[in-house]
């Protein structure tokens, strides 16, 4: 694994490890806790995502999970065998959901703040969910964006999309323009089809990824732990924070019936399908989606005063 530690990125001790992360915004403001999806570092919360919601009013926190970018990783855990996984072994599992719940917590305690709005995308929108769930003392407000219930019975993910993510990419210590192009067709795989696909964009944010750090086994650790914590619904019904679902009505991932199911689950949750967007967020549908979860933090506050 490669590193290049940004100025600007610092490090929290956090659940017994580092985690990697910055700030934006008044230190007093709402904080905002954005938490990314599988294999994707922080910096894939796009500067101008989180400074338009530092000009709304909050302060905006970023972090690499475990297993990405410039945070701690568990590259001495088995690689996890995606042959058997493609014949429907369960494989073991290095950490879980939870756990990576818990890193997220315990940046908040490092930080000192008593509690924040969780905005979570694809396998950060799964543990946001389980944070609101298990730690609701901590939690202000809720935005699932392109994630799962983790019910069984919603529609698969596109299958070649899956053959994508479950194929080797070439290592880029030896192919560096092999690996970029792999992950080049993966993203456009993935893109709104509302949105004209942006090649130059998504080739710098790899290379950027690349030179903050990539480690090949912990993307697969990561799917590794999404694959094992099943069904949410029992967990969803507990959540009293106010939560927003938001999921695109093009996402290949998780097809638009996985948003409406985390909403149906989570009591009083609202949903919202963004026409045309996939499993990804450009910057067209920033205002919307940033103007949607301003009404679910607002309502937060609300509440927070009610009391």
């Amino acid at each position: 694994m490669t590193t290049d530690m940004n100025p600007a990125t610092l490090m929290a001790s956090a659940n017994g490890i580092d985690l990697a992360y910055d700030s934006f915004g008044d230190a007093s403001a709402p904080p905002i806790l954005l938490i990314a999806g599988l294999g994707a570092q922080m910096i894939r919360w796009a500067e101008p995502f989180c400074m338009t919601l530092v000009a709304r009013g909050f302060r905006v926190i970023r972090f690499d999970n475990r297993d990405s970018g410039l945070s701690t990783h568990f590259g001495y855990a088995p690689a996890p065998d995606f042959n058997a996984m493609r014949d429907g072994a369960i494989p073991v599992a290095s950490y879980g959901l939870d756990n990576m719940a818990a890193d997220a917590i315990g940046l908040l305690d490092a930080l000192g703040l008593e509690r924040a709005h969780l905005v979570g995308r694809s396998m950060g929108g799964m543990i946001a969910q389980i944070m609101a769930s298990s730690y609701p003392s901590r939690v202000l407000s809720l935005t699932s964006i392109m994630a799962s219930s983790g019910n069984p019975a919603l529609p698969p993910p596109d299958s070649a999309l899956m053959a994508m993510m479950m194929s080797p990419a070439p290592d880029p210590r030896v192919d560096r323009d092999g690996f970029v192009a792999h992950r080049l067709r993966f993203a456009r795989r993935l893109a709104s089809p509302a949105h004209p696909f942006d090649d130059d964009g998504q080739r710098t944010l790899i290379l950027a990824e690349l030179r903050r750090g990539r480690d090949l086994g912990g993307a697969a650790r990561q799917m590794v732990a999404v694959a094992i914590d099943g069904d949410r619904r029992e967990r969803l019904a507990r959540i009293t924070a106010p939560a927003l679902a938001i999921h695109g009505t093009a996402d290949p991932m998780f097809p638009l019936a996985h948003g409406q199911d985390t909403s149906t689950s989570i009591p009083h949750a609202r949903f919202m399908p963004v026409e045309g967007m996939g499993h990804d967020l450009p910057e067209m549908f920033h205002a919307d989606v940033i103007g949607a979860m301003e009404q679910v933090m607002g309502k937060a506050s609300s509440a927070a005063l009610a009391q």
